[in-house]
């Protein structure tokens, strides 16, 4: 018997041992072909690029993985106990593997086994970073145990901590986010030093299955787990029972964080600066490479920018009648339902659709839009309001197929079921005015001249109409606000303010083809002084001006202010008829308006990687002595400034002087009701398709047009000055509210000398017509009256003789009008 056991028990050992070498065989045959796990230590994943105002307000992220990446050091105590006590109790304590939970999951699946039911893993936190960064999600032995054996591995070359901390940053939680920071942002927007208990739990129930306790789907079942969450806790120890009866109470409190863009206004920007990082570092960076961009936009400025820009185009489109609903919807059921389909513009706030319910001769019976619940269905509750005759009276005039007719009640002109923009009237309850989407759009930029730091851009009424950017994008023909840079060119070459050029008819033969220039009002004034000629925006003297001096110099002067790359050397691109943008229109002035230094206008001041080194700088200027180690009683270092000088100081400050006048006595004469030092060019192209006007202060340039996104009219007798400069005016006065009123520098060494200010000649200071111009040294007012134009033959450039009074008027310097 003895020796039977004995002969049974050698079998089997034998037996025990070749399965333990065939064990080990095919463990070591698994082992071989494992990922390298010393890649976790530079691991990088995917995380969000954040792009800031200039004042850090968030402007907007981007990722394919909404994940911001967290230090260990930084996650809450009471964050880690709900994941320890959600997915892995024992993690500081074992080596990789949790030999109790494996065991557990072993009998339950046993018993299970047959059931249909699905099996129960005991992976560990370990194990999870195992499977998630080196393996795949297959359900096998095979893989599970590689998953065991590369857990072993980790656990010898990490520390707990450094796990825990790819854990935490790694894993899905739903709703797209990544990471336990980006969950934090996207369920509670919040971040996550703010998470309560409750929610810290929510969040760690999430990873089992974040479909599975979806806040809104699965309400129920969302808390049950998250209520489990809470009293592993408080067995682990980790919160007290009442802390968790309390946490218990409370609800899921989601509030998603919307995607997209967060600052208000600020899409335009936004969507220049994405284009930008793309262009400059690639999609991927983008998207994965969580760069933290800070950009030069003034949030309150771009606030009144918008609100400004919004007005002047309400204005104008208002004065051209009702065009008619947005969309008509059948009313004689549920009308919420059908009118929450209809499209709004999510950047208007202050506009909501409504239905017609009601039209009769006082006015409107409207329903309003029902809002969306967080979940994505609509209220249920249906909200009325009113709108008066005297809130849609611009209607009254309204256009059916291309014809304006007068209506005599609001029933002529909207009927139940038509879908329309209404705004609440301020200090009413459910009072509310008709709007009406303008037709007409334009671009707006405000900079800073000395940097080039772009403050504020509206690119069109709203972006969600369209993302057509017009102040970067739309090539439009500047007009006259092209001039400064034509007379710029002559007073830095030789002319001064007070040279007088002969406004008078002319005509230009050029082979087959000829042109016959007019002014605006289609007069001539005769001979006018270069101030004159600016002032008063005169066509015919800067053709004549510009044919003086040769187009090709008033080219070069185009490029080298970066208006156009090349411009055409003919006399019509003189009177800006090429194709330019606001942007760099804008730019061009703000070298004017920095005493002629080149600037490089910028969305960025600087762009950081994920580990904070900066990768770039829009400021480049250098700063020798800044970085002393102590001081030592050496002067204040200085920032160096190497732009180039692109024009003459004080021809910058001549052709400023000269725009001063625009706004003091020319054409934008509305402007100067701000009682602020203020240069500045209306512009308005031919056929009045573009109304622009560009002004600035000595620390703010600012341009703005107007036209339609197809040019066509803007209606006889609309220029710069009156639809342009009252946009430019409005976001002035706030923008400039609080800020002291700050004159043009004159440069060292330039004269001030009285001067007439028709015929250009040295004047007695305090006599009527006179004027205090700037002039270089070694210049001044002309010793003899000369017109630059005037023609050879002795005629005055009209073709006609001049009379003897006239003659004698010109040799007296008391004349020059015909």
């Amino acid at each position: 018997m003895i020796r039977l056991i004995g002969y049974f028990f050698g079998i089997g050992t034998a037996l025990a041992l070749l399965v333990a070498g065939a064990v080990a065989i095919y463990i070591g045959s698994l082992a071989k072909d494992l990922p390298d796990y010393e890649v976790l230590a530079n691991y990088e994943p995917p995380v969000t690029t954040r792009i800031h105002a200039s004042d850090g307000s968030l402007m907007a992220e981007y990722a394919h993985e909404r994940r911001l990446y967290l230090p260990i050091q930084a996650v809450p105590d009471r964050v880690k106990a709900a994941f320890l006590s959600a997915e892995d109790k024992n993690f500081y304590n074992h080596p990789g593997i949790d030999a109790t939970g494996l065991a557990r999951a072993v009998v339950t699946n046993f018993q299970n086994m047959g059931s249909g039911r699905r099996q129960v893993g005991a992976s560990t936190i370990t194990q999870q970073v195992a499977k998630n960064f080196l393996l795949s999600s297959d359900q096998t032995y095979e893989r599970k145990i590689r998953e065991m054996i590369l857990s072993f591995r980790i656990e010898q070359a990490y520390s707990k901590d450094r796990i825990l901390e790819l854990y935490l940053n790694e894993i899905f939680f739903g709703l797209g986010s990544y990471g336990i920071a980006g969950a934090a942002l996207t369920y509670f927007d919040k971040s996550v030093n703010e998470l309560t208990t409750s929610e810290a739990a929510y969040l760690a129930a999430l990873p089992k299955g974040p479909s599975n306790y979806h806040p809104f789907r699965h309400t129920e079942r969302a808390l049950e787990r998250r209520n489990w969450v809470i009293d592993q806790m408080v067995e682990n120890n980790y919160i007290s029972r009442e802390e968790a009866d309390k946490a218990k109470a409370e609800g899921l409190g989601v509030k998603p964080r919307r995607g997209g863009t967060y600052l208000f206004a600020g899409e335009y920007f936004t969507e220049e600066v994405r284009r930008e990082i793309s262009a400059r570092y690639g999609q991927s960076a983008l998207y994965e490479g969580g760069l933290s961009v800070r950009t030069t936009l003034n949030p309150e400025m771009q606030r009144v920018a918008r609100k400004a820009m919004q007005t002047g185009l309400i204005k104008y489109d208002t004065l051209r009648g009702y065009r008619g609903p947005v969309a008509s919807i059948d009313v004689s059921g549920d009308w919420g339902v059908p009118l929450g389909e209809v499209k709004s513009l999510d950047d208007v706030p202050e506009w909501t659709l409504a239905v017609v319910l009601e039209s009769g001769a006082s006015g409107l019976r409207v329903g309003l839009k029902p809002a969306r619940q967080v979940s994505g269905e609509l209220v249920k509750e249906r909200v009325e309001a009113t709108v008066s005759k005297e809130d849609m009276s611009f209607a009254m005039r309204h256009v059916v197929d291309g014809k304006t007719l007068k209506a005599n009640s609001p029933a002529d002109v909207l009927k139940p079921g038509d879908v329309i923009f209404v705004e609440k009237r301020e200090g009413s309850d459910n009072a509310y005015a008709l709007r009406q989407l303008p037709e007409v759009s334009g671009g707006m930029i405000a900079m800073d001249p000395h940097t080039g730091r772009v403050l504020a851009m509206v690119g069109g009424f709203s972006y969600a109409q369209s993302e057509f950017n017009r102040a970067t994008q739309a090539m439009r023909q500047p007009g006259s606000s092209f001039k400064p840079i034509v007379y710029a060119a002559a007073l830095d070459n030789g002319y001064t303010p007070a040279s007088v050029i002969m406004d008078g008819p002319i005509t230009i033969q050029s082979g087959n083809t000829t042109w016959t220039p007019k002014n605006y009002d289609g007069r001539a004034a005769g001979p006018s002084t270069l101030r004159s000629g600016i002032e008063r925006s005169r066509n015919l003297m800067t053709v004549r001006l510009a044919n003086d001096m040769g187009m090709k110099l008033v080219a070069e002067y185009a490029e080298r202010f970066g208006v156009y790359d090349k411009l055409a050397p003919y006399l019509p691109m003189s009177l800006g008829s090429g194709e330019t943008t606001v942007m760099r229109m804008v730019s061009a002035y703000a070298i004017m308006a920095n005493g002629g230094r080149s600037i490089k206008p910028s969305l960025i001041d600087r762009i950081q990687d994920r580990y904070g080194k900066t990768v770039f700088k829009h400021d480049d200027r250098g700063c020798e002595g800044c970085n002393a180690g102590e001081w030592q009683n050496q002067p204040e270092p200085e920032l160096v400034d190497n732009a180039e000088q692109v024009l003459d100081p004080m021809t910058a400050y001549q052709i400023t002087s000269m725009m001063v006048g625009v706004v003091q006595r020319g054409t934008a004469t509305s402007v100067a009701e701000l009682g602020r030092h203020i240069a500045g060019k209306t512009g308005t192209t031919n056929d009045e398709k573009d109304a622009w006007f560009i002004g600035y202060t000595p620390n703010l340039v600012v341009g703005v047009y107007l036209g339609y996104d197809k040019p066509r009219s803007l209606g006889r007798g609309t220029t710069g000055g009156g639809l342009a400069a009252p946009v430019f005016k409005d976001f002035m006065r706030v923008a400039l509210e609080g800020t002291p009123n700050v004159d043009f520098k004159t440069p060292e060494g330039m004269n001030l000398v009285s001067i007439d200010r028709k015929t250009g000649m040295h004047a007695t200071a305090g006599q009527p017509g006179t004027i205090v111009e700037a002039f270089k040294p070694g210049t001044g007012p002309a010793d003899s009256y000369w017109v630059i134009g005037m023609g050879e033959d002795g005629s005055n450039g009209y073709g006609e003789a001049l009379s003897p009074q006239a003659s004698q008027a010109i040799q007296s310097g008391g004349g020059g009008l015909y």
